[in-house]
């Protein structure tokens, strides 16, 4: 792993997940400040535990692995960007899999395809079936 890379490999996380929020309808993106409210604790958490855990010695990092920047109380940036990355990406899944169980269990339950389909979140919640339709219309 050359410099950089880590964070390179953040932004592939990221890049991987995208599709939950644009095809899945995750609305995690979507939804900044409750995004807000779901990580702030977490981050400030984290970053508070590797703060002291780097000063109390029981863990360092290479030097070589990471871009060099330090935030105060030398904490590595990629330290920050993986408490920020990786909790988003755990909500993208989340929300998705919610979104397909839930469109599964009106599957099952004999909804037609295209009200399914019309019904999944893409950004504003569920969109109404047009006038006059039977549900029975792919989206």
């Amino acid at each position: 792993m050359e410099r950089g890379e880590y964070l390179v490999v953040m932004g592939l996380c990221l890049l991987i997940t995208l599709p939950l929020e644009l095809l899945l309808g995750a609305r995690v993106w979507r939804r900044p400040r409750r995004l807000l409210v779901a990580m702030a604790p977490l981050v400030v958490a984290y970053s508070i535990w590797d703060i002291a855990m780097i000063a109390a010695g029981s863990w360092s990092y290479s030097d070589e692995k990471l871009t060099g920047i330090l935030l105060p109380f030398e904490m590595p940036l990629e330290e920050l960007v993986f408490f920020v990355v990786v909790p988003i990406c755990g909500l993208l899944t989340l929300e998705a899999v919610g979104n397909v169980l839930t469109a599964l269990g009106r599957l099952r339950a004999g909804e037609p395809v295209g009200r399914v389909l019309r019904d999944l979140p893409h950004g504003g919640g569920p969109r109404p079936a047009p006038a006059g339709s039977t549900g029975a219309e792919v989206a």
